[in-house]
């Protein structure tokens, strides 16, 4: 029932959409698609807290299982990374099963409906009678984040989509914008945000100015304004607000930086928060571990997988301690599949109820941009980009990240395109089943060269876009099933 004709339902019908509810407590899921009590519109979004527990209500389709599913769906398309059972037509690249073709059409329809929530604060916060303007600025400044957030994904594996803002949010029949056209909403969005959101936010889990810096540089390094990309990161690392967490072990990373009871790190910029409620926790733990790791009293669905026979496990230094992140599990495909325990609870108390993070933003996120950024506008390595990328490599051997090495990269052993070839597989190391490293072979046009040397596989052009659904064709008449889907469909 989570299409985007919900969309366009009334405002009177936003009675139960979990208004008192703090981002961590109970889900109000069923409370988004059912018929709820009524309220009028201009009688409720008068107060903070009023208009704040609307903003709650954008993170709700995402929060769910959906953020977790987008990331799995992501990572069995890449190169390193393998399906099982109605996963697997995901990295066979020969074309979406029912499954799947349903499974990233419940993702189109989450996006939409947490667009759908923020463009309800963006319309409606400025008209309250009762809220200051510095909180209408700070709540609509996170409803524009968080529309962001969500265009970017959705341009980045649907290209151009309808453009849903709070200017036509009771249209139903809407065209496709072009990317740009998306491209510019976010820009657009990102730069309010990054104006109006505080600098430290009051609650774990809300977004910073320094998220929307750090997001505006991601969409920048994705649009190629490399310059741009640079210098937005640069803010974010001279603002000296956030390092990365020294560690020592593979278990360092599983306790002290992706642990069920960190609540937050130094390097945390934005991520969805989860806690050990029934429903209120982070679903990949489910979705990757396997019942004989122990790392998660669940068990597991394990329906996505490495193999230790291929060439990103085997040439990966086991003296990186990511690389102890993958276990070598036989999950009945053979001796040689990887789980990876990169998330582990065990003392979860539900499918649904690890307490780990899902990191959407980290520091780690800003100083790679900023190396290949800043290594892109160079046409080779500069010594601040070497060194943000050290940062990161670094630590991942366990040493200082902000003292010299033996592990360190040196500027001299790399030409302008191995040095952006080091920085994106130290991404692929660093992003592990984090839904990044597909959207990076796509950046750089990389898709087909990595699957064929990794897999075998050649991948056809229709697999780098996912099919607008049909309830989105059906429902939407300025929609032409056979001009506006995407190709291959």
């Amino acid at each position: 029932m989570r299409t985007t004709r919900l969309y366009t339902i009334q405002l009177a019908k936003m009675g139960t959409l979990c208004f008192a509810l703090l981002l961590t407590l109970a889900s109000c899921e069923e409370a988004l698609v059912e018929d709820p009590k009524f309220m009028v519109a201009e009688n409720f979004f008068n107060t903070a807290a009023e208009v704040e527990s609307v903003v709650n209500s954008i993170y709700v389709p995402l929060r769910n299982t959906n953020y977790t599913v987008y990331e799995t769906t992501l990572e069995v398309q890449a190169d390193y990374a393998y399906g099982r059972g109605s996963w697997a037509p995901l990295h066979e690249h020969q074309g979406l099963n029912d499954a799947n073709i349903n499974r990233v059409a419940g993702l189109w329809n989450a996006f939409y409906l947490s667009i759908r929530n923020a463009n309800l604060v963006i319309s409606n916060a400025p008209k309250g009678n009762a809220i200051s303007e510095a909180d209408i600025n700070k709540y609509v400044g996170e409803a524009k984040f968080m529309r962001a957030l969500n265009y970017f994904q959705l341009v980045r594996n649907w290209a151009g989509v309808p453009l849903r803002t709070e200017d036509n949010m009771t249209e139903i029949d809407l065209k496709k914008s072009t990317p740009e056209e998306v491209y510019a909403l976010i820009v657009a969005d990102l730069k309010d945000a990054e104006q109006n959101l505080p600098d430290q936010p009051a609650q774990s889990g809300r977004p910073s100015r320094w998220a929307a810096k750090t997001m505006l540089a991601d969409v920048y390094l994705h649009l190629g304004r490399y310059a741009e990309a640079r210098d937005k990161a640069e803010e974010v690392i001279k603002s000296n607000k956030f390092s990365l967490v020294p560690v020592q072990s593979a278990e360092d990373y599983q306790y002290k930086v992706f642990g069920p009871e960190v609540v937050t790190t130094p390097e945390e910029i934005f991520s969805f928060k989860y806690t050990r409620q029934v429903n209120q926790g982070n679903y990949m733990l489910w979705i990757t571990n396997h019942p004989s790791t122990k790392l998660f009293n669940f068990g597991g669905a394990y329906v996505v997988y490495g193999l230790t026979s291929e060439p990103f496990y085997k040439n990966w230094d086991k003296n990186d301690l990511r690389n102890a992140l993958w276990e070598n599990v036989n999950i009945g495909l053979g001796p040689n599949t990887l789980i990876s325990s990169k998330f582990v609870d065990p003392n979860a108390i539900s499918t649904q109820g690890a307490g780990n993070d899902d990191p959407v933003y980290g520091y780690n996120d800003v100083l790679l941009i900023y190396a290949e950024a800043a290594a892109r506008v160079a046409n080779g390595p500069t010594p601040e980009a070497l060194e943000a990328l050290n940062q990161v490599h670094r630590r991942a051997y366990g040493k200082n990240p902000l003292a010299p090495s033996a592990v360190d990269f040196n500027m001299t052993d790399y030409t302008p395109a191995t040095f952006i070839d080091l920085i994106i597989q130290e991404r692929a190391y660093e992003f592990l089943y984090l839904g990044k490293r597909w959207l990076d072979l796509k950046r750089i046009g990389k898709v087909k060269e990595a699957v064929r040397a990794v897999k075998g596989i050649e991948v056809a052009d229709k697999h780098l876009l996912w099919p607008i659904p049909v309830s989105e064709l059906n429902f939407n008449k300025a929609l032409n099933p056979a001009t506006d889907q995407n190709p291959g469909y």
